[in-house]
């Protein structure tokens, strides 16, 4: 057995798990879920081949709908949206337009979501046309099996039934190829994000006729931004047979082109907060996530192409796929993925939002901490009932804990009078202190059992507070304004009184300081460590905290800080129980003594 192990006191091991934590939350995700992702959607040199070679024709169709003459790059997004017929789109969630030039939907701004606190902040615009120096935009169309049928394109003058759409509304166009063929968009939307479009073509032209549905969701990413997020995944997602595909931009810019055959799923690009997924109501289509440069702009498009379908004459044809444009609120993609009496289930549409590793953790976690919020009406107050709740949960295991750190507390002055008594005799302190252990029946090891079983707890909430929607611009009080970013409050600036450009390191906010003050008060809690190194580690480490969490999400920060303090009142009873405990025992002691 290795005595020298044991013998080590729980501080310096708590410290260990504390400082490990910190570096597992900026390292963790980078070794773990970096690799997963490379490996989903990796593809041998053969594999490559082989799908390039088979989606060639049909690949350079679908992205010439994409790749027409643009505008002058001078132009205002608002200019370029005046320079089409529209129909406005307005419901309870968004905001826009879609252009009957292409049928393209190039026009969305989210209307409960704004770009920042501020009164009167635009809202947030996630889909603009193309040529715009942040073009996101959809398209759905055709494309001819041979290439002897016209279809419409970019280009392609739509006509509509109706000039507005609206929650529950359809709006009809249609164009005519000139040869007999009629093309028709059913397009509709629900009160949320999602619309829903039929096309139908009519065949007049008196022969059979061979088409592909398709459709594809373009974006322009600046390289400047290309750099990978170890703490959540953005850039083109999609589900291909049950399994979740995420192909990082960097990914995608080295490839170029990655394909997939016979896919049953959903495809689309991923932002933080923000979602474009087209989801075919079909299986077994071909999709392509692909990158290239147009006019300068890094652009990346995930694509679709269905199975061919024959028309005969005077017949008609109908395939539908809806699209989904708006923000990842976590109920509304549990209810789409769920499905209901109308639309079909999406497999793993919850799995747009980022949940990582810890999905089985962070996820009720944040269900959790919405069900407070809903009691509550307030994000901080619910972390605060979620941190309650955990220590219940932990209750048990750190009543043990904080029980081995008061006795081993009692035992300090023991321990140092066998470290006098054996200097240079290590084997036999190893085994005097076990000795010692055994007989007053304490585990040094056990108090850093609750923190390490914490961990995992802490990063899950991490994970929440850093990639749900409904946790962005969640106030708490005072100037905690944002939970889900650093605590903007500032003593370098009087926390606001002084006006001065203080630097961006420069900045220390109220709760970090408070999370520091109760580290301090718990670890004067803790016993002392004997060993000169390690104690001014001990005292030095709440500083060293600080500086990390400075920058970490405010309700991080607050819940590590309330935890603290949940901690120091646990262990403080605790001690004060034990206390009454042994002067019982010594007052039954002597009284025995005395009879005796």
């Amino acid at each position: 057995m290795n005595f020298k192990h044991q013998e080590e006191p729980e501080y310096k091991r708590l410290f260990m798990a504390i400082f490990l934590s910190a570096v597992v939350l900026i390292t963790w995700q980078a070794q773990v879920e970096w690799p997963r992702r490379q490996a989903l959607s990796q593809l041998t040199i053969a594999e490559r081949q082989k799908e390039k070679e088979a989606f060639s024709k049909h690949n350079q169709q679908v992205s010439t709908q994409s790749a027409e003459t643009e505008d002058s790059p001078n132009l205002t997004r608002a200019q370029r949206i005046a320079k089409s017929q529209r129909i406005i789109i307005k419901n309870k969630s968004i905001d826009g337009s879609i252009s009957l030039t292409g049928a393209r939907f190039d026009d969305l701004q989210l209307a409960k979501y704004h770009t920042s606190l501020a009164p009167g902040s635009p809202e947030v615009v996630l889909l603009s046309p193309n040529g715009d120096e942040s073009a996101y935009f959809s398209q759905i169309g055709w494309v001819s099996a041979d290439g002897s049928v016209k279809v419409p394109d970019a280009k392609t003058p739509w006509k509509a039934d109706k000039t507005t759409l609206g929650a529950g509304e359809t709006v009809n166009l249609s164009w005519d190829n000139g040869s007999g063929i009629i093309f028709h968009l059913a397009i509709s939307l629900d009160e949320h994000y999602m619309f829903n479009i039929v096309q139908k073509v009519e065949n007049k032209s008196g022969k059979e006729v061979s088409l592909l549905p398709y459709a594809y969701i373009n974006r322009s990413h600046h390289q400047s931004k290309q750099q990978y997020n170890a703490i959540l995944h953005e850039g083109p997602i999609g589900v291909m047979q049950g399994t979740l595909n995420e192909v990082p931009y960097s990914d995608l810019h080295e490839k170029k082109n990655i394909a997939y055959d016979d896919v049953t799923g959903w495809l689309g690009i991923v932002d933080k907060y923000w979602l474009a997924a087209l989801i075919p109501n079909d299986e077994n289509y071909k999709v392509t996530f692909s990158y290239y440069q147009k006019n300068g702009q890094d652009r990346y498009q995930t694509d679709y192409l269905g199975k061919t379908i024959t028309i005969a004459p005077d017949a008609t044809s109908n395939y539908s796929v809806r699209l989904f444009a708006g923000a990842k609120e976590v109920a509304l993609l549990d209810r789409y993925a769920a499905g209901d009496n109308k639309d079909a289930p999406i497999p793993f549409f919850d799995r747009a939002v980022d949940f990582g590793t810890l999905y089985f953790m962070s996820k009720p976690m944040f269900q959790m901490l919405n069900f407070f919020y809903h009691l509550v009406g307030n994000f901080g107050i619910a972390i605060l009932l979620l941190t309650v709740v955990v220590k219940l949960c932990m209750f048990p295991l750190a009543n043990k804990s904080y029980k081995a750190a008061t006795q081993m507390r009692e035992l300090q002055p023991e321990v140092a009078k066998l470290r006098e008594r054996y200097i240079g005799d290590q084997i036999a302190l190893n085994k005097e202190m076990m000795a010692l252990y055994k007989r007053e029946k304490v585990n040094p090891a056990s108090g850093c059992l609750p923190v390490l079983i914490q961990m995992p707890v802490f990063f899950a909430l991490y994970k929440v507070l850093y990639v749900t929607i409904e946790m962005r611009h969640a106030p708490f009080f005072g100037l905690l304004t944002d939970l889900s970013d650093m605590d903007t409050s500032n003593i370098f600036t009087a926390f606001g009184l002084l006006e001065w450009g203080a630097p961006g390191w420069l900045h220390l906010g109220v709760l970090p300081i408070l999370m520091c003050a109760s580290m301090i008060i718990q670890m004067r809690q803790q016993p002392k460590p004997t060993d000169p190194t390690q104690a001014k580690v001990f005292a030095y480490m709440p500083y060293f905290m600080l500086v990390i969490f400075a920058k970490m999400p405010a309700g991080l920060v607050l819940y590590w800080t309330w935890s603290n303090v949940l901690s120091i009142g646990q262990q403080a009873l605790i001690t004060k129980r034990h206390k009454a405990q042994k002067e019982r025992h010594n007052k039954h002691a002597k009284a025995s003594g005395a009879a005796a």
